[in-house]
């Protein structure tokens, strides 16, 4: 490794050796889709959904759409992080007050800091905002309430404390498919007053000339802080969803290092080019090992199934800063 990740080691990650003909610094699982939109009775879709290590195995928060098409968010578990049992019935959290709400949400990030699961995610409040929920055990969840006023989306939390402060990604939005969007970094003593905005990134040109957001939870190596991100391109046949690489700096994450200006995953294979959205590759969660370097990211193909790709720390880093 010439990288280190400042993080736990995992030596059971889900992980495959890159594939014969692969190009670039990503290589997709020959598994793909891992979750079919089908496995749940009365779902339509799942799709942009999170896991994380729990207990020696795997537990995550998923995007389920039902056939009402109503977003909803369920929790899952797996022995592997690749086969999966999703719970059907939807989560609900518990509130100050005792009382438990079900939640409609959607694109949900999962992370532990100290001896609790933080999910972020993005709720329907008179339009989308980012709002946070916690969980110690994947059984009871408890609602933190919105961060923002909407419109919000692509809330994102840092795995520790900065400076002091809480930090979160997020992308500032309207109330449609929002033809702009920019990356900003906020702060917060205690995940409920969010202030101290700062502008991190913003759209460019090619695949990421529409908007952009962050994906899984920033990776925080010895270089800076590691960070997956989508970009949005439209075409003249639609929008194309597709997910990029940069590094943040580690004490100031508000400040770019480096940028890749090419894509490291596109919409190429047929479950991310066919779906409910057609063109989407979105990336929403990171299982890292800090002892081989290994990353297996788990992505939403064309807004309709859970993908998973791999790729190693170095390989990131190093095609960041060689595309800058």
């Amino acid at each position: 490794m010439k990288y280190e990740i400042y993080g736990q080691s995992l030596p059971n990650i889900p992980w495959a050796e890159r594939t014969p003909g692969a190009v670039g610094p990503v290589w997709r699982s020959e598994l793909n889709p891992i979750i079919k939109r089908d496995i749940l009775p009365n779902g339509n879709s799942v799709f942009n959904s999170a896991a994380v290590p729990f207990n020696g195995k795997f537990a995550g928060v998923f995007r389920v759409d039902d056939k009402a098409r109503i977003l909803r968010l369920h929790r899952g578990f797996s022995e592997d992080g690749i086969h999966w049992e999703i719970d059907p019935t939807p989560l609900s959290l518990i509130g100050k007050d005792g009382t438990k709400t079900m939640v409609k949400g959607y694109d949900p990030r999962v992370l532990k800091i100290d001896d609790t699961y933080y999910i972020c995610y993005c709720n329907c409040v008179d339009g989308p905002t980012v709002a946070l929920a916690y969980t110690k055990d994947f059984v009871d969840f408890y609602d933190l309430g919105n961060s923002f006023l909407p419109f919000n989306r692509n809330g994102v939390l840092f795995p520790r404390k900065i400076n002091g402060k809480y930090g979160l990604l997020s992308r500032p939005s309207d109330n449609g498919h929002t033809p702009f969007g920019d990356i900003f970094y906020s702060e917060s003593p205690d995940l409920e007053f969010w202030g101290h905005h700062k502008h991190v990134m913003g759209t460019t040109c090619g695949w990421q000339e529409l908007k952009i957001g962050a994906g899984p939870v920033p990776i925080e190596t010895s270089e800076g802080w590691l960070l997956i991100y989508h970009g949005v391109l439209l075409s003249c046949n639609g929008y194309v969803y597709s997910a990029g690489v940069a590094i943040l700096d580690r004490d100031e994450p508000w400040k770019v290092k480096y940028r890749a200006q090419p894509y490291i995953l596109a919409p190429t294979e047929i479950y991310e080019q066919v779906g409910d959205v057609p063109n989407v590759v979105f990336p929403c969660a990171a299982l890292c090992d800090a002892d081989t370097g290994r990353v297996t990211i788990y992505y939403g193909g064309a807004d309709t199934v859970v993908c998973m790709a791999h790729t190693t720390v170095d390989e990131l880093i190093d095609f960041a800063k060689e595309n800058s």
